[in-house]
């Protein structure tokens, strides 16, 4: 039998580590001709150089890269110069840019997302000028101490808020609203995760909705623990008692009481429907799941309320109106956590994705995460 050599095997080895689904790069820079140009993955742990061309007469240059799994960034840079972009698939994503404004001028076809990190790139440098401008005057006694302060905090906590209400909550399950937490100032990070209670509900928004649609991505996982540490960080003494306190309750009656408001504005306790079989739902009714979800409810309960069973569905959503009319024609308990996705309920009961079910036997007993029910029909019917 013929024998292959160790410089073929290797050869073969990485011909079908390149084989695979692909996304392309493409574009051209004018005024770089001869220039090298780097195509770059921007990872957690750093960037990493992917490929490199030489930038011809024409101003072309084309690259491709293995298709990611979940989306992923990557960056073009020429000397110190830089263009973020993101990645979903397999998409060509389409460059154009002059070499003396790349960073800038640039144009971008093929990504949505791309393009909101364009107009976030363009917005964040726009904010550093006018941080450095508000220095200047500082540092030249054309400002008192007290107005650098307040004037620096007022340009911060405005930009902060057109990206909350503009790219994250508008759109939480996007690699534009992931790129947006991690945007700095004088290299600090706008979005604090770890500190600030404000903050951490906006990562927790973009945490949930990863979970929802990447559940075994890097990313979705290391901001669900970003999130996770932050809540413990800014939890409050008394908070902290609470937590304590129901952490005991859950060790000694298997059940962690909830009291929230439903659509009338009356409150239903958790423990209060004990005697009856309960489906205990997290949900977010704008999740694209949901209506799906609700049919298979919808279904359960109609075949089983009549025997004992009652749904008690919790929405997180952030839009009181969409909940309200979305729940309105709902037979069962449906009530919103108004803390949405930063809720205490969901670390308490480890709810790491939405919607997230759990059953609890007539005893007001915790029984099953849905994620260890083979039959949840069968399920049922043997708890009432």
């Amino acid at each position: 039998m013929r024998q292959i050599s160790f410089f073929a095997f290797v050869i073969l080895l990485l011909s079908a580590c390149n084989t695979g689904p692909k996304f392309t790069v493409t574009g051209e820079v004018t005024g770089a001709e001869g220039k090298k140009i780097y195509l770059e993955a921007s990872q957690i742990g750093g960037v990493v150089v992917l490929d490199s061309a030489k930038i011809k007469s024409s101003g072309t240059f084309t690259f491709k890269g293995q298709k990611p799994e979940s989306p992923e960034f990557y960056r073009l840079r020429i000397e110190n110069k830089i263009i973020n972009f993101s990645v979903d698939s397999t998409e060509t994503v389409t460059i154009n840019a002059p070499y003396d404004k790349f960073t800038t001028a640039y144009q971008v076809e093929g990504s949505p997302n791309s393009i909101k990190i364009k107009e976030l790139t363009l917005k964040q440098i726009k904010l550093q000028n006018d941080v450095n401008t508000l220095m200047q005057s500082a540092q030249q006694n054309r400002l008192t101490n007290p107005a650098f302060e307040d004037s620096l905090n007022a340009l911060i906590n405005a930009y902060k808020e057109e990206v909350k209400t503009q790219y994250i909550y508008a759109a939480p399950n996007t690699a534009a609203a992931y790129f947006a937490l991690f945007q700095r100032i004088n290299n600090y990070l706008l979005f604090d995760p770890l500190n600030n209670k404000d903050d951490i509900k906006s990562f927790a928004a973009v945490a949930t909705s990863l979970e929802n649609f990447y559940p075994h991505a890097e990313r979705s996982k290391n901001l669900y623990n970003l999130v996770i540490k932050g809540m413990r960080n800014t939890r409050t003494p008394r908070e902290t008692s609470a937590a304590n306190t129901q952490e005991f309750e859950i060790n000694t009656t298997g059940l962690i009481d909830i009291q929230l408001k439903d659509i009338k504005g009356n409150t239903r306790k958790l423990t209060d429907l004990a005697g009856k079989v309960i489906l205990l739902d997290f949900t977010v009714y704008q999740h694209p799941v949901s209506p799906e979800h609700n049919f298979m409810l919808r279904d359960l309960y109609d075949k089983y309320s009549d025997k004992g069973l009652e749904i008690y569905q919790i929405s997180f959503d952030a839009d009181e109106h969409f909940w309200k009319t979305a729940a309105h024609n709902l037979p069962w308990i449906c009530v919103r956590d108004p803390q949405g996705v930063y809720s205490s309920q969901l670390s308490l009961y480890n709810v790491q994705q939405l919607p997230t079910y759990f059953l609890i036997n007539k005893q007001n007993e915790l029984f099953k995460r849905g994620e260890d029910v083979k039959d949840l029909d069968a399920t049922v019917k043997s708890l009432l």
